[in-house]
């Protein structure tokens, strides 16, 4: 049985534990709070307020999410008592001398964590969207903005403390006064749906918006282990198959499903998936498995660790607005689940499906529509032809910017952009609300520095974010113009008439050279001849067709002009 009640100010859940003493501190802000241009905000407070507690000899971390901060802990009384309180005084008073170490650690650990393309391709850039994005706004962070932050958001009205166990003595959390957030606004850059987009290799992903209720929660189990056996056992295709619900907000969850594949595979990997889901739409569940993953549901509710996460959960509901639901209630609710109530969900799930495909693949042969990946229309200004790729060009104006190519248009008004990531060499990349970016590069389009300077002085401050020099490696190059071609010697009179000579010379020289050969001929075939004068004479030839054929490789080697040393 839950207990509510109120420590120090904070709301607080209070349950029977049946293992060591557990605790958790949950606030409602998450990165689905935060500005673009101020992304990791949230998750370098957290990193904050946990520096000054040191070494975590007990079990305790925290978590940054979508809407929620939370911070946890397992251990003795005392243990739990002092990671809380140390939590609650940093949050009062942060170490701000720490934050470019927690930046670079910050920095260092999304190095290695995908963002996620179905947030942004559903949301945009703001709200839910701006989560699927990296930390680009951790450069921005002030120490003003972490003060502002921490004062406005880490507060107790905007906070929810759940104990699995007794209260310990002396637990006294001290916390901020301030008001309660709500789940930031839903926002969608999808206009119809089922819809998919294409994006990476190696994997197809999905998301789906469903209602909030146990039965979901059971579809989400029926849906992986259906892909799992569909996929892998019998096909063989994949070897990553998962699903997942996690609560949105106060009515929606979101169920999300992957399957990888190799490149030769992916075709098959997205037949199977749809298939499927297909299926299942049709109310295709074996009313056997669904009895076992029920089974397997319920156990685990009777599990000690199943305390902590009813506890989280109803925490989170409680800063959702959502009335509370008692565990026998929810229990309730999943053994009334039938065949029929998973179809339904199935239903909910493929009405609102956004799939992700491979890059080169397509889903609208399944019913899904192409998600909008181009503006309407191109800004007016002044335009900058690509060196690199023909028909494609900026459009640089005074209320936006535009990338215009044979395949479409991408536009990103000045009052809509949202992050404007600034590189030294000049290269900007504006980011709008819906998710459109915008990528301007000098080398690639040959845009002035001054016309650079003049976007730069349309975009506001608090939205630009200034990024580290890139290597040379990383920076477009202007493309290499091709060499000149050799210029044509034009052939003047005084050529012309050099040739002519020399070719009169050459005709000379064979002439007498055949006279010669005659001569010699007629001597060697008639021995009656006078040979003393045909000889002289024969000689006269040889003579002058070597003059003129020596003048003639003499000519020929002038009109040539000096040999190239090598």
């Amino acid at each position: 049985m839950i207990k509510e009640t109120e420590i120090s100010g904070i709301r607080t859940l209070i349950a029977p534990g049946n293992g060591p003493l557990a605790a958790g501190l949950v606030f409602r802000v998450g990165c689905a709070d935060e500005p673009l241009s101020r992304r990791g905000l949230t998750h370098l407070v957290e990193h904050l307020a946990l520096h000054r507690h040191g070494l975590i000899e007990h079990d305790a971390n925290a978590a940054t999410g979508i809407t929620t901060t939370h911070f946890y802990t397992s251990g003795s009384e005392q243990a739990v008592v002092s990671y809380l309180t140390s939590v609650c005084d940093s949050l009062r008073d942060l170490p701000l001398e720490r934050m470019a170490a927690e930046k670079t650690i910050l920095r260092t650990e999304q190095a290695n964590r995908p963002h996620d393309p179905l947030l942004v391709w559903r949301y945009g850039a703001v709200g839910f969207g701006a989560a699927g994005y990296p930390e680009w706004g951790l450069e921005l962070i002030t120490d003003d903005d972490v003060r502002e932050w921490a004062a406005t958001r880490f507060t107790r009205e905007n906070a929810v403390l759940w104990i699995a166990g007794d209260v310990p003595a002396g637990l006294e959390l001290t916390l901020p006064s301030g008001a309660a957030h709500p789940v930031p606004a839903i926002t969608s850059t999808l206009p119809s749906t089922p819809a998919y987009f294409a994006e990476g290799s190696g994997k197809i992903m999905l998301s789906a918006i469903v209602e909030r209720s146990a039965r979901a929660s059971l579809f989400s189990m029926v849906l992986e282990r259906a892909l799992f056996r569909a996929l892998r056992t019998e096909d063989g295709n994949s070897y990553a198959v998962a699903a997942a619900y996690v609560p949105r907000d106060d009515e929606f969850a979101t169920i999300t499903a992957l399957a990888d594949a190799l490149p030769e595979k992916q075709d098959a990997v997205l037949g199977g998936l749809l298939d499927v889901l297909t299926a299942l739409r049709l109310g295709r569940v074996d009313a056997d498995e669904l009895e076992t993953l029920r089974d397997k549901a319920e156990t685990y509710l009777q599990r000690p660790e199943a305390v902590a996460a009813m506890l989280f959960t109803e925490a989170v509901d409680i800063l959702y607005g959502r009335p509370r639901r008692a565990l026998a209630d929810f229990s309730a609710e999943l053994a009334a689940v039938t065949v029929e109530d998973l179809r339904e969900v199935a239903v909910q799930a493929m009405d609102t499906m956004l799939l992700q495909v491979p890059r080169g693949e397509r889903a609208d042969w399944a019913g899904f529509a192409e998600a909008p990946m181009w503006s309407e229309q191109a800004t007016t200004g002044g335009e900058f032809p690509s060196l690199q790729k023909k028909d494609f060009k900026l459009i640089l104006g005074y209320e936006g910017v535009s990338m215009v190519s044979p395949h479409g248009v991408l536009t990103v008004l000045y009052a809509e952009c949202v992050l404007m990531q600034c590189w030294p060499d000049g290269a900007r990349r504006l980011i709008g609300a819906d998710g459109v970016s915008v990528s301007i590069e000098p080398n690639v389009y040959d845009v002035p520095a001054d016309t650079i300077a003049g976007i730069d002085e349309l975009v506001p401050d608090e939205r630009k974010a200034w990024q580290p020099a890139r290597s040379p490696d990383r920076i477009p190059q202007r493309p290499v113009p091709p060499p000149p071609a050799p210029a044509a010697v034009p052939r003047t009179p005084v050529v012309r008439r050099s040739r002519m000579i020399l070719l009169a010379f050459g005709a000379l020289a064979v002439l007498c050279l055949l006279l010669a050969a005659g001569s010699l001929v007629d001597m060697l075939t008639n021995p009656d001849i006078e040979s003393t004068r045909l000889w002289w004479l024969t000689l006269v030839f040889i003579w002058i067709g070597g003059y003129f054929l020596i003048r003639v490789v003499v000519g020929l080697r002038s009109l040539r002009g000096p040999r190239r040393k090598p």
